[in-house]
């Protein structure tokens, strides 16, 4: 252990590196850090002569990270974390906390817990600000990196989002498939069979980060696979869609009650076994040593605490 070099190394270094890989901005690490923008850009450059590597480069307008500056991000954020939950021993008062959460999900997944947010902003933590992050753009590595917090997220039990260990995945509301369709559509007068189901074009959803869902498996081995003739990132651009063709979109019941988008669609049970489905709460480990976000995750994570 290089004792004299990491004695150079000071906590504020490690601290203006962790909020520039979230915000890829010296102006807003600036902002959060009560600093000027002056004083982080030095303390960057003297951790970047400290490290021997240049930590961020520009292109264009932005900032963007170097891989060696990647790749050590999730050891700033164990140390970030493990410091801060040293310096908050004490007992979390959610009244009185003054400080942030950032949460990742979907648009239609916002619809199904915005009560429970509403609920956290208003009564229960009425002094804190709430960051809802789209899972497309900062997903799990924005867990590991510390730049979100909670990521949530419908899915089938059977597609773990991810293997990282460090990451822990807790349902929070159970949920059932439904197939949509539009008011007009000529399988509403009908029984919705596997048969008539792989007939018609479907809209599928997105996600890079998730594996095949179980029921595409199993249509595909025992039947065909679906036809999916379009891809959007949200249940409420597929609902759109479903309202002015005759697609059908395959997707959570609970969202489908839920939606303005998907008034007016008919809702129709599904004619295969589709496996076990939820809403979870991924959220990295290391979160359970900051009072606050302890506090969150228990907050989330209670279906009672959610009114649908």
């Amino acid at each position: 252990m290089d004792l004299i070099q990491l004695s150079r190394i000071n906590f504020k270094q490690l601290t203006a590196l962790h909020i520039m890989l979230s915000t890829h901005s010296v102006t807003q690490s600036a902002e959060i850090l009560c600093m000027s923008p002056s004083s982080v850009s030095k303390t960057l450059s003297q951790l970047k002569s400290l490290l021997g590597d240049e930590l961020f480069y520009r292109e264009g307008t932005q900032l963007i990270p170097t891989p060696y500056a990647l790749k050590i991000g999730p050891t700033v954020h164990v140390i970030i974390n493990n410091m801060n939950g040293l310096l908050n021993q004490s007992a979390f008062e959610p009244l009185r906390f003054l400080g942030k959460f950032s949460l990742s999900m979907r648009e239609s997944t916002f619809e199904i817990f915005a009560p429970i947010i509403s609920d956290i902003l208003s009564a229960q933590a009425p002094n804190s600000h709430i960051d809802i992050h789209s899972k497309e753009h900062l997903g799990f590595d924005a867990l590991l990196n510390g730049q979100v917090d909670v990521i949530l997220l419908p899915h089938d039990r059977s597609q773990p989002p991810t293997t990282e260990k460090q990451l822990v995945w807790e349902t929070v509301l159970d949920d059932e498939m439904v197939c949509l369709m539009g008011s007009d559509h000529p399988l509403v007068d009908k029984e919705l069979t596997v048969e008539a189901y792989l007939a018609y074009k479907h809209v599928g959803i997105f996600d890079k980060e998730l594996n095949v869902p179980y029921f595409e498996q199993c249509l595909t081995q025992q039947y065909k696979p679906r036809n999916v003739v379009i891809s959007v990132a949200d249940f409420g651009s597929a609902a759109i869609l479903c309202h002015q063709t005759e697609f059908l979109f395959t997707c959570s019941k609970k969202w489908a009650e839920t939606a303005k988008q998907a008034q007016g669609l008919v809702i129709k049970a599904l004619p295969f076994d589709y496996g076990q489905v939820a809403y979870s709460m991924v959220y990295n480990k290391l979160s359970l040593n900051d009072q606050s976000l302890n506090w969150l995750c228990e907050r989330m994570k209670k279906p009672n605490n959610v009114t649908i």
